[in-house]
């Protein structure tokens, strides 16, 4: 069999080509990883001329151990987890009922599809800055049907739970149009024979979701669930832009990012402490890794048994 690329130096092609790829692979990704990794270790400041001392493990230590800002940060860490499950478990619910309504040979179906994936392509900070003025709570749309019926609500300025509950419902509505679109290609893979020989099999409308369409899914459900946690466990912009750095709503990405690079909101003011908050990352780089390998490792076998 031919070599497709010749002999000699011709060999050498593909590799060639890989190489410009590789090239800003490390610029833009693997160099700076392993520069975080560095720092972590160090009590690097990130301001210009500051001098950068190696510490080894005091970072983690200090994050993880010591004092009432390790118990801060690790409600983060909680917070983290508990906003990456709900968001996953109601975006892959939500994603999933709607990709099976709009998948339908039904009238205006694309002009459906369009609605529910307009917010993704519009951005984090025009997603938050949209809600804010939605959920203002002094004129506001949403503040002025509430009063009809008697009711206030402070939204994203009230307590930090409801605020909290608030960005979790926006992440949500934000990326459901990936989800829904991701289960909609799956749908279309299936072959409309099989429903039809179910039907005429006796099947109903449940027995031919479980039996046939849920099976079928499995590489997007799988897709959904990989993308769905391991984005919610790093998503922390729009609680940039809808909160600010606020006591008892931070999850760990706005952490690292509000101790990197000084966040200031109100009263609240985070130095600039770029070792400790790469050593942070670091926490949650293993957090999505050990989580990501174990999902990974769980929809794997699944997909085998299923699909064989």
């Amino acid at each position: 069999m031919s070599y497709h690329f010749g002999r000699g130096w011709a060999k050498l092609i593909p590799y060639l080509l890989l190489l410009p790829g590789l090239f800003f692979y490390f610029l833009i990704s693997f160099g700076p990883s392993m520069a975080t990794a560095f720092y972590s270790f160090t009590d690097a400041t990130g301001i210009r001329g500051a001098p950068v001392r190696w510490i080894g493990f005091d970072n983690y230590r200090e994050f993880l151990f010591m004092g009432r800002a390790s118990l801060d940060n690790l409600d983060a860490l909680k917070r983290t987890l508990i906003f990456s499950f709900v968001v996953t478990t109601v975006q892959f619910t939500l994603g999933l009922i709607v990709a099976l309504i709009v998948n339908q040979k039904l009238r205006f179906s694309n002009i459906f599809r369009t609605i529910y994936f307009m917010p993704v392509i519009l951005g984090v900070v025009i997603q938050g800055l949209m809600w804010s003025l939605f959920l203002f709570p002094i004129g506001g749309p949403v503040a002025k049907l509430l009063a009809l019926f008697g009711l206030r609500s402070e939204f994203l300025g009230g307590q930090p739970a409801e605020a909290f509950a608030w960005v979790i419902f926006i992440q949500i509505w934000a990326n459901l149009g990936v989800t829904m679109m991701i289960f909609i290609a799956g749908l279309q893979t299936i072959p409309s024979e099989l429903y039809e020989a179910a039907r005429i099999d006796g099947a109903n409308t449940w027995q031919v979701f479980t039996n046939v369409t849920w099976p079928l899914l499995t590489p997007s459900v799988n897709t959904n669930l990989l993308l769905n946690t391991i984005g919610s466990l790093q998503a922390w912009q729009l609680f940039l832009v809808l909160l600010g750095y606020r006591n008892g709503t931070q999850v760990l990405g706005y952490l690292i990012y509000a101790t990197g690079f000084g966040q200031t909101s109100g009263s609240v003011t985070t130095s600039f402490r770029q070792g400790y908050a790469a050593a942070a990352s670091i926490v949650l780089f293993l957090l999505v890794l050990v989580i990501g390998m174990t999902l990974q490792q769980y929809l794997q076998r699944r997909e085998k048994r299923i699909l064989g």
